[in-house]
């Protein structure tokens, strides 16, 4: 994370209700969700060898 100072949009009553960003924080923080995302959806997947995985990539370019 940044090491610049967090600043927050707070209510009147002095609870916080936003915090404001850098944008290439925001960048960052919307990438890694997006990491996160795909490692969700292939939790469920059978791992594959690297021989099957260059076989693949073969197969792919000759296409």
């Amino acid at each position: 994370m940044s090491t610049e100072q967090t600043n927050y949009i707070t209510s009147p009553s002095g609870r916080k209700k936003a915090v404001i960003l850098p944008i290439r924080e925001y960048e960052r923080l919307l990438e890694d969700l997006h990491d996160l995302s795909i490692v969700a959806e292939r939790r469920d997947e059978s791992p594959v060898s690297l021989a099957e995985m260059k076989q693949r990539m073969k197969d792919h370019a000759q296409v």
